[in-house]
Formats: C-alpha cells, sequence, structure tokens
C-alpha cells in the first residue's frame, strides 16, 4: 500500500468512528430510553478515546508530513491540509482527557434535559461548571496566543477571534438596534392565531415533511424526529436526519424549525459523495452550514410567495384556521418583537440573541464569570437590550443545547450564517433571475441546483472565506444582509 492509500484508508476508519459517534448521539437525543444514559456516556467515552488514539499515531502523522510535499489533485491535497490541522491540535490533547470530555458531555446533555424541562437552573449549574473547567483545560493543552476564548472560537469558523467578532457585531447593533426602534414604533397591527384553536402535532408534522420534500429533502436518504432542541446529523449523505419540536397553540414554530434543520440536511444531502469519510467530503465550517438554513428559512420561507404555495397543504391539516392572505400570512411570519427564544426570534433581533451569548462567554473564558451568576447576567442583558424580564431558566439561559456539549464558541457562527445567506441571495438573484417568482412557482429545485454547485459539492475543498468569495464574487461582509433586512422590515412595517 502507498502512502497516499495508507493515509487516505487512516483517515477513512477516523470518520467513521465519527459517523458511529454521530449516530449514536442522535439516538441519545431522541429515542434512547432514559436508563441507557449512563451506558451511552461510557460508549461514546471509549469510542472518543480510540478515535483520538488513531488520530495521534505518529505514523499518520508522518504521512502527513510525506504527502504535504507531493503533489495530488485538489480535493487530496485539501485532505492533506485539514488532516495536518486536525493532527497538530489532537496531539495537544492526551487520550484520557478526551475520554473525560466526551463523557462529561454526555452526562451534561441528560442533566440540562431534566434542568429545562423544570427550568431550574441548579440541576444543570454542577455539570456546566464542570465542562466549562474541562474546556479551560483544554484551551491550556492547545495552547493560547492571544485569549482564550479566540482558541475556542478558531474551533468553529477557523481564523475568526474576538477582534474580527467584536467590530462585526457593533457594526450590526448599530444599525439593528435604530431598525428595531422603528419598527415598535409603527402603527402596523400584526394578526393573531385564535387563542381557542389548536393545532394538532400530527397535522403539523405531515405539513412540515411536505415542506421539506419540496425544499427538496430526500427522505428515502434521512428522516424527522422529535427531540427537546432541533438538530440536524449528517451521519453521511445517504443517512441525514434532523428533529423538530412541536406546540399545539404555534404552528409556525415548528414549520421554521423545520424549514431551518431541512436546510442544514439538504447541504449534507448535497456533499461530496466521492470523498464520503475524509475531511473535504465534510461540510467547510458551521457558519456556512448555517448559511444553508438561514436562507431556507427565511429568505425562501418568510415571503408571501411561499405562502402562495405551502397555504393549500396548511389548510388540509387545518381546515379552520383564519383564511388569511399571502401578504397577511408574510406579516405574520415576519413579526418583530423583543422576545425570549432565539431559535424564533425574527430577523431582526435575531443576531442580538447571539450578542448577548458571545458576550456571557466571552466573559466566561477572558473574564472570569461564574457559572452561578451566568442566570442573573442573562437576565440582565435581556433588560438592558430587549427591555424585557426573563420569567424563568427554560426561557434564559437554559434555552439552548450548545453549552451542555461543551461547544463554547459555535453561536458566532450563527451570525456568520445570516451574513453569507445574505450574500448568497444577491448572487443567486443575478444568475437566476426573480426569486419571488421562482417561490412562486412551487419549483425549487434551480436554487437547490443553484446552492448544490457553488456550496454543497465543494465540501472542505476551500476555507471558509474562499468558498463564499468563489460562490459569489465578493469577500464575506455585513453589508448584504443588513441592505436586505433594512429593505424587508421597510416595506412590511411601512417605515
Amino acid at each position: 500500500m502507498g502512502d497516499k492509500e495508507e493515509f487516505m484508508s487512516r483517515v477513512n476508519d477516523l470518520y467513521r468512528f465519527e459517523a458511529i459517534q454521530g449516530h449514536l448521539g442522535w439516538d441519545q437525543e431522541t429515542i434512547m430510553p432514559a436508563k441507557g444514559a449512563k451506558a451511552r456516556g461510557e460508549i461514546l467515552a471509549w469510542l472518543a478515546s480510540q478515535r483520538h488514539d488513531r488520530l495521534i499515531d505518529s505514523k499518520l502523522g508522518e504521512l502527513i508530513t510525506k504527502l504535504e510535499d507531493q503533489n495530488h489533485d485538489d480535493f487530496f491535497m485539501a485532505n492533506v491540509r485539514e488532516m495536518r490541522r486536525k493532527y497538530d491540535e489532537a496531539v495537544k490533547l492526551p487520550t484520557e482527557f478526551v475520554s473525560e470530555f466526551t463523557k462529561a458531555r454526555s452526562e451534561a446533555l441528560i442533566a440540562w434535559q431534566k434542568a429545562r424541562s423544570e427550568s431550574d437552573f441548579s440541576l444543570f449549574a454542577p455539570h456546566l461548571e464542570s465542562m466549562v473547567k474541562l474546556t479551560q483545560q483544554k484551551v491550556e493543552y492547545l495552547g493560547c496566543e492571544s485569549t482564550p476564548y479566540d482558541v475556542l472560537l478558531d474551533e468553529y469558523e477557523v481564523g475568526m477571534t474576538v477582534e474580527d467578532y467584536d467590530p462585526l457585531f457593533s457594526g450590526l447593533k448599530k444599525r439593528l438596534v435604530p431598525l428595531l426602534s422603528k419598527i415598535m414604533d409603527s402603527n402596523i397591527e400584526i394578526p393573531r392565531l385564535p387563542e381557542d384553536m389548536t393545532f394538532h402535532v400530527d397535522g403539523q408534522e405531515e405539513f412540515c415533511k411536505k415542506v421539506s420534500n419540496a425544499m427538496g429533502f430526500d427522505f428515502d436518504a434521512g428522516r424527522m424526529d422529535r427531540s427537546t432542541h432541533p438538530f440536524c446529523a449528517g451521519l453521511w449523505p445517504e443517512d441525514t436526519r434532523f428533529t423538530t419540536r412541536f406546540d399545539e397553540k404555534d404552528p409556525f414554530s415548528c414549520l421554521y424549525a423545520v424549514m431551518h434543520e431541512s436546510g442544514h440536511g439538504l447541504y449534507e444531502q448535497g456533499l461530496p459523495r466521492d470523498h464520503s469519510y475524509s475531511p473535504v467530503g465534510m461540510a467547510v465550517s458551521l457558519g456556512v452550514h448555517e448559511s444553508q438554513s438561514r436562507f431556507w428559512e427565511n429568505q425562501i420561507g418568510r415571503t408571501a410567495n411561499f405562502w402562495k404555495i405551502a397555504m393549500p397543504w396548511f389548510k388540509e391539516e387545518f381546515p379552520d384556521c383564519p383564511d388569511w392572505d399571502f401578504e397577511t400570512l408574510d406579516l405574520v411570519a415576519n413579526e418583530v418583537k423583543p422576545d425570549f427564544i432565539r431559535v424564533e426570534a425574527d430577523e431582526v433581533t435575531y443576531n442580538l440573541h447571539i450578542m448577548i451569548r458571545y458576550e456571557i462567554e466571552k466573559l466566561i473564558f477572558n473574564g472570569g464569570l461564574q457559572v452561578k451568576d451566568i442566570p442573573s447576567t442573562w437576565n440582565k442583558m435581556m433588560k438592558d437590550w430587549f427591555g424585557i424580564e426573563v420569567p424563568n431558566d427554560s426561557l434564559g439561559c437554559l434555552q439552548d443545547i450548545h453549552w451542555s456539549m461543551g461547544a463554547f464558541g459555535y453561536f458566532p457562527t450563527y451570525t456568520l450564517g445570516n451574513l453569507y445567506a445574505a450574500q448568497l441571495l444577491q448572487k443567486m438573484v443575478e444568475d437566476l433571475g426573480d426569486i419571488d417568482q421562482i417561490i412562486g412557482s412551487g419549483d425549487w429545485s434551480n436554487m437547490l441546483d443553484w446552492l448544490r454547485e457553488r456550496i454543497h459539492a465543494k465540501g472542505s475543498l476551500m476555507t471558509p472565506a474562499e468558498l463564499i468569495k468563489s460562490a459569489t464574487g465578493d469577500a464575506p461582509n455585513p453589508e448584504p444582509f443588513l441592505d436586505y433586512v433594512e429593505k424587508k422590515y421597510s416595506k412590511l412595517y411601512r417605515l
């Protein structure tokens, strides 16, 4: 076996381990019996240690060094580049630490689910303290050249630091807060669903599956399930799973969660199959991943033309729903209001939710914020920024799953996703023409094909910034998003 073949064999095995871990993680959040938690945590910890041992094998390091000096096709050399980065990071982490971190994360997830359902932060606090301490330990192992939080940010969007995010968020806040103020002062009244109306779960599920199918999600290569927090698990292109949750008084919550997760799923199903089980066959970054979900959820789903197509499906399941026209439904779907839940936030306030999480994580790792003070810090920020009092922990600092997973530094990628999505839409309009007409036609395949060619099929061939520039012609920047959101909401609210 030559060096190239041995390298790919080792890399493929690493990603097979990752797929098994992903499958067990999906099961843990959806259908695993409660008493299975202890054994599941032990199995996931063992798998993590086994994978880590293979990743830090000196032979793999030798192969990477040899291959870096050779000339092969672009996809193969991208694999070598990505494995160099992963190998150099992994050799700094002891296997025992990786196992301990994985086991603690599994236990924290179960504790978070219980704490969230009971709205009691104290049930989660000891596990969160453990995750913070282990993450701080990880930063020490990896080495810190600037700030501890920069090390964590780089894990989710390579190259991004506090110095990048601080001015980005400041610029967004400068434009979004005045827009929010104008909207709050407008006289537009938003219709309300009848308080006594119930939207049964089975009907919501059928309706949402029709929407997901129309987007292009292949249910022969994926499935939809229920979980505490909606998520997508791309085990490989032919087995992509996403979840949602249901509110019988608010069917729009489930709809947009499904469109969001289906967007993630479409990306996973469109990754280059010839490069499965390797870095280049994976999504390039969480920011780019988020651009796919936000594109479908907001720029397609929150439009009047979307409802021209979807309303007959909705009426089929809920014939007694109000007989609103498409413009009214568009206004209902785009209602702007300061509220508690990030995943249900409108496009104007959504990034402010991300900024709160970013600032708190920065305080934890750069400023020494104690876990016990997180709820009060969170609640004060919500009061200062949104003008609302957080009534309980479930609507506050317990609403997101990320900290139970040790995913500190993840949240800012959501904002990057919004920015990337707006750039992609701008370029798509140039290439395909009037997107509203395309949405209203009911055939959305050319939009998916456009994303497949420019984003999905590229895998991790390029860096995130290179990929966005390749797809749109411009480097990543916030202006298309700000122009898009100001134009859209000025029209909706007649500003």
